[in-house]
């Protein structure tokens, strides 16, 4: 019964192919990581090099480009 509990929904050729893919990135990894330094590098993204854009500035600019919606971020008190 216990087997039963786990069988996924794929054919398997599909869980062959899931298989074959783990095994090509595995190796991948690895290789990296045996070549350490000398392998070689990927250009990483340092907080300069994209734009973060922030609550306050995109409120400015929604109220820049559309006048009649400003201050519709701002909750009104409630009529009673």
């Amino acid at each position: 019964m216990a087997d039963t509990f786990y069988r996924f929904h794929h054919t398997p050729e599909q869980q062959r192919r899931f298989g074959a893919r783990g095994g090509r990135v595995g190796a991948c990894n690895r290789r990296v990581r045996r070549l350490g330094d000398s392998a070689p590098s990927v250009d990483t993204v340092t907080r300069t090099d994209f734009h973060v854009e922030t609550t306050a500035g995109a409120i400015a600019a929604l109220d820049a480009e559309f006048p009649w919606l400003r201050g519709a971020e701002m909750r009104r008190p409630a009529k009673s």
